[in-house]
């Protein structure tokens, strides 16, 4: 059976790496060191792989072509995107990723490559609040922005999280002088509903990522980022692929099985105060 590449939830390739994958994907190999610090090849041949999968807060790499990334991806049999837009970009919380605006901007072009608007997924994630001058800041009013503009393009699911605040995170907060708010269960249950009620009125579906204590929260469904059942029906053969569950992820996670080619020492730029990985703050 095929598999699934994800490139990457390590880490944005995408944006601040295309050069080397574009390379490995000319390759049609990948040498990849793991986060338990050993290196494993993936193939990457066309007759190997049913679905590229990638994750990005930009895709002007991708779109432009650089160095040869989107004529090396036209060889796999479908590609299916994660869009991260929270409406934060060009702030203090996510210093350099694109401006909202910009990103939006990015999303007709990218349905086109996808060849339908299923093969895209938003991520309005996560979702953040900080304090600033005693005010408590918050993306959540973005949201009614961004699933309008998802809704407009047929664009039909939207994923989400509230931000986690791993001690990596904690301590970048505090040393960038970040004042990071973390509300209650009850107070992220209470948004949540929120969305999911913006949500239904645009006509979409929102998935939560990893946070099971929002599961029995009305129009709240639980997110599978890699879903084998959905990349099969979008397939545009049927191609079958697994629809095992990903034991590499959290206990929580309701992914199916994916072969990352992203690494953590692949440091992302973007800067963003909340990330759990290595980026160049």
């Amino acid at each position: 059976m095929k598999k699934v590449i994800s490139a990457s939830r390590r880490t944005d390739l995408v944006a601040f790496f295309p050069d080397w994958l574009a390379e490995v994907i000319r390759a049609e190999k990948a040498e990849v060191l793991g986060p338990s610090g050993r290196i494993y090849t993936v193939g990457l041949s066309p007759d190997s792989v049913h679905t590229f999968v990638l994750w990005s807060k930009s895709f002007v790499n991708l779109i432009a072509n650089v160095s040869g990334l989107l004529d090396g991806l036209r060889k796999y049999g479908q590609l299916y995107f994660h869009f991260t837009i929270t409406g934060l970009g060009g702030t203090s919380v996510e210093k350099e990723v694109p401006s909202p605006q910009a990103a939006l901007r990015q999303l007709e072009p990218l349905i086109a490559l996808a060849g339908c608007p299923e093969r895209i997924s938003l991520r309005f994630d996560p979702v953040i609040y900080w304090k600033e001058k005693d005010e408590v800041k918050t993306n959540l009013r973005f949201f009614d922005n961004l699933a309008g503009k998802a809704a407009e393009l047929g664009i039909r699911n939207i994923r989400f999280s509230f931000a986690q605040w791993y001690g990596k995170s904690k301590r970048r907060a505090e040393k960038l002088g970040f004042l990071f708010v973390d509300p209650t269960l009850e107070e992220k249950r209470n948004d949540a509903f929120c969305l999911s009620t913006v949500a239904r009125s645009h006509g979409l579906s929102l998935y939560c990522c990893s946070q099971d204590f929002l599961a029995d929260v009305p129009g709240i469904l639980p997110s599978a980022c890699i879903d084998g059942r959905l990349l099969q029906e979008c397939h545009p053969e049927g191609a079958p692929v697994s629809v095992t569950k990903d034991r590499t992820q959290r206990r929580e996670c309701r992914c199916t099985e994916s072969v990352d080619i992203g690494s953590y020492t692949q440091t992302c730029p973007h800067s963003c105060v909340y990330c759990y990985a290595n980026p160049k703050v």
